[in-house]
């Protein structure tokens, strides 16, 4: 049975799938959340396509924190971030 992570994880099931599989409590929270939204770029190569605004826009949803103080290649690498 999936627990209830509270109100900050928006995919319990991915969050306890993500722990389970070794990542860390932030990273399985940023995934879960960027899931449960929809904004999980599954082709990583199109990062580079987009916006600055459209990479703040994504990295406020997954919950990176500095993201206003980023350019667009740390956003990217911010996004992609292990």
């Amino acid at each position: 049975m999936t627990k209830d992570h509270g109100p900050t994880i928006k995919s319990d099931k991915v969050y306890e799938d993500l722990r389970e599989a070794g990542a860390s409590k932030e990273k399985a929270a940023r995934i879960a959340n960027a899931y449960a939204g929809g904004t999980i770029d599954h082709d990583g190569t199109h990062l580079e396509n987009r916006s600055k605004d459209e990479l703040y826009d994504e990295a406020k949803e997954i919950g990176i924190e500095g993201r206003s103080d980023m350019d667009k290649d740390q956003l990217i690498k911010a996004i992609r971030k292990d």
